[in-house]
């Protein structure tokens, strides 16, 4: 059964976030967040808020595991939280993807 540790893990690894982006969003250092995940350090409520916050997910999922927001919900609500500048370069890289993704399957 996972911890409230594996799963601040898990989903900072499926978002592709390092321990420092993390860190520095939730206004500590890398070395805590390294704890947490290692299940060494409790998470206080209002960091399990930040890091539902940051993850697009409940306190509830995060504490329980009960996950029931998709990936795309999350993505949104993150990603309307960010200024019109980031938002034109993360469209930018959605791009540049897309077009990747197409050329991979062209060559096969």
């Amino acid at each position: 059964m996972k911890t409230l540790a594996d799963r601040i893990k898990e989903c900072r690894t499926n978002l592709n976030l390092s321990q420092e982006y993390v860190a520095n969003y939730m206004s500590m250092n890398r070395a805590t967040v390294t704890q947490i995940e290692l299940g060494n350090r409790k998470v206080s409520a209002e960091e399990l808020a930040k890091f539902s916050i940051l993850f697009g997910l409940s306190a509830d999922s995060l504490l329980y595991g009960n996950n029931s927001e998709m990936p795309e919900t999350m993505f949104a609500r993150s990603f309307s939280e960010l200024d019109e500048r980031d938002q034109e370069e993360i469209l930018s890289l959605m791009k540049f993807k897309k077009l990747m993704k197409e050329q991979r399957r062209n060559n096969d």
